[in-house]
């Protein structure tokens, strides 16, 4: 598979091109240093195997963030050299940190815009990624990502919704200038041979926001001022957040948050198109930067497809990752039957959003990191799954009855097809639930039924039995 063949970007060669996008965790302190917790997630990124992995954004700067890491001065280096030692030890993937700048917001709803910030600001910023970048090489990373992506300050530069009415607003030219001397600065600080990757958003997908079009030309002169790489994001943005009476407003909560992070509703691969036509114009112009895609790719199959199309160069893994690490472990072994799989039921934004630590909605209740297990025994039904399904309150309910494991059941997949079609899985619950209402199910068509309960290793049942529904 394309999928578990090496690149090389500058002095940095990946194992693989799968990439564990910057994700936030929620598990450090308000100090912002590295602790046991954020060790033992990264940690666990690292042992499933994954090519790169991007530490999430951690701020340039000295900043009342909550418990978010910091890179903003020489303290915050020990913790994450050490950090890094232990991923290494873990697992073959490189590992770099995201750093970013963020303007200031508060609970009444005011938050600080670009047009508010001084020339003296606006160079501040630069020289905080330089010596951010400096900190990252020493810290033994094997580069650095530069966050111009979603609601924060080098994006909110980049975004047509900056009016400033100097040099660093306006036109594109003017809208890119001070992410590109970001990127020219990182670029001196660090030297020519470590490398530097840049994630931004490829759409604003906000009312008079930037397309495609223009995103193209974002990544080119990003990639003309010295970037290595470019990760492909979209949305995600403040101007159509939903604001909550006494909360700061966040920006992953209307149609660009949903962008950002699509959710069960979204087809797969919702934003390829986009890193799909950056890639192709970086290459019209003679740029070979690989293109990270991003935004619900989920099966191995899907992945191959997009490399061997060359629609991207890397894939980008958040969710799928973080329910199950061992995902590239599993898979490149030809085990993709045992993967626990993402549902996109974006519980992990939801906790984000309210400020708590971040986890999967599929792990056991109370844990804050995945599960992890050798286990090779399969759960099993006592005699059946005893499955039956109710189509008479508008939509389908299932229920069954638990299965039994020598560690414990994991959680249930459920399957559905239309008719005489084939099945998919449609979705996912965690025991001990042994109940799914289908919201989803069309009125006049008829559906079939099975569940599979897996353990903490991903050992399956086989098939229960099949139950046919209608919505009544």
């Amino acid at each position: 598979m394309k999928l578990f063949t090496p690149l090389t970007i500058n002095s940095m060669t990946l194992p693989n091109r799968i990439v564990v996008p910057a994700m936030v965790t929620r598990l450090s302190g308000e100090d912002g240093h590295v602790n046991q917790d954020i060790t033992d997630r990264y940690v666990r990124f690292a042992k499933g195997g994954a090519g790169l992995v991007v530490l999430e954004a951690m701020a340039v700067h000295d900043s009342k963030s909550g418990p978010l890491l910091r890179i903003s001065n020489d303290e915050f280096t020990p913790g994450l050299r050490e950090l890094r030692k232990k991923m290494n030890d873990a697992g073959p993937g490189r590992v770099v940190p995201q750093i970013i700048h963020f303007l200031k917001i508060s609970r009444s709803g005011w938050r600080q815009k670009v047009e508010d910030l001084s020339i003296d600001d606006i160079s501040g910023i630069t020289q905080a990624y330089a010596a951010a970048a400096v900190r990252s090489i020493e810290a033994g990373y094997d580069g650095v990502e530069l966050h111009m992506a979603h609601a924060y300050t080098l994006s909110s530069f980049l975004s047509r919704m900056n009016k400033r009415r100097d040099d660093y607003g306006g036109t594109l030219d003017r809208r890119l200038r001070l992410p590109v001397e970001v990127v020219q600065a990182v670029r001196t600080a660090v030297g020519d041979e470590n490398p530097i990757g840049v994630r931004f958003d490829g759409e604003e997908c906000i009312k008079g926001g930037y397309t495609v079009d223009e995103s193209k030309l974002i990544a080119l002169r990003l990639v003309q001022g010295g970037v290595d790489y470019v990760s492909i994001s979209a949305g995600g943005k403040f101007e159509d957040a939903q604001p909550r009476e006494g909360e700061p407003l966040y920006p992953y909560t209307g149609y660009s948050g949903d962008r950002c992070m699509p959710g069960k509703t979204y087809p797969p691969a919702a934003n390829l198109y986009i890193a799909a036509g950056v890639k192709s114009f970086l290459r019209e112009q003679g740029c070979d930067a690989p293109v990270i895609a991003t935004g619900k790719i989920n099966t191995p199959e899907l992945a191959e497809q997009i490399l061997n199309d060359g629609d991207a160069d890397l894939i980008g893994m958040a969710r799928p990752i973080l329910c199950d690490p061992d995902w590239p472990r599993k898979v490149e072994a030809g085990h993709y039957d045992t993967v626990i799989r993402c549902c996109y039921a974006n519980v992990c934004k939801a906790k984000d959003e309210r400020f708590q630590t971040v986890t999967c909605f599929l792990w056991p209740k109370g844990e804050i990191q995945a599960p992890e297990s050798d286990d090779s025994v399969a759960p099993h039904w006592k005699d059946s799954a005893n499955l039956s399904a109710d189509g008479s309150k508008g939509r389908i309910s299932l229920k069954w009855n638990a299965a039994t494991d020598n560690e414990g059941v994991y959680g249930y997949d459920v399957w559905r097809a239309v008719a005489t079609g084939q099945f998919e899985r449609i979705d996912a619950v965690p025991a001990p639930v042994t109940s799914y209402h289908d919201a989803t199910a069309i009125a006049g068509l008829d559906y079939r039924y099975y569940v599979q309960a897996y353990d903490l290793a991903g050992n399956r049942t086989p098939p229960s039995e099949t139950v046919d529904a209608q919505v009544g």
